[in-house]
C-alpha cells in the first residue's frame, strides 16, 4: 500500500521512478524504500495508526535541484511530511545523489 502511494505521488514527474533499484538506461531517477514502520497511536491494546518512514533517493550526473523541489512538493501533496534531506556523491560512479527521508500517518483498517 505504501509503495502504491509513493508511485503515485512521483509517477506525474516524468523522472522513471523504482523500488529499491533502478536497471534502467536513464542517468536521472529516482528510487525509494521504507527504513520504518512502526505503530503510532493505539486504542485497546491495538494498533490504530501507523507511521511510514520513507527514504526518496535522487540519482543524477547532472544538477538535480529543480527535481528535488518537484519531489518535495509532490510528495507534500501526496500528505507526507519531509524530515531531512541531505546531498551526496558517490565518488565510484561518479553520480549525484540526494537523500530525502519523508513520514506519513496512515490509520488503519480492519
Amino acid at each position: 500500500m505504501i509503495n502504491k502511494l509513493v508511485m503515485k505521488a512521483l509517477k506525474h514527474l516524468h523522472i522513471p521512478v523504482s523500488f529499491q533499484k533502478y536497471s534502467g538506461k536513464e542517468h536521472t531517477y529516482i528510487t525509494f524504500f521504507s527504513y520504518l514502520e512502526k505503530g503510532e497511536q493505539y486504542a485497546d491494546n491495538e494498533e490504530k495508526v501507523t507511521g511510514h518512514y520513507i527514504q526518496v533517493d535522487i540519482w543524477s550526473k547532472k544538477d538535480y535541484t529543480n527535481l528535488y523541489k518537484r519531489v518535495e512538493n509532490a510528495m507534500k501533496a501526496a500528505g507526507f511530511i519531509r524530515t531531512s534531506a541531505a546531498d551526496l556523491f558517490e565518488k565510484d560512479t561518479k553520480i549525484y545523489h540526494k537523500a530525502m527521508r519523508f513520514f506519513i500517518q496512515i490509520e488503519r483498517r480492519e
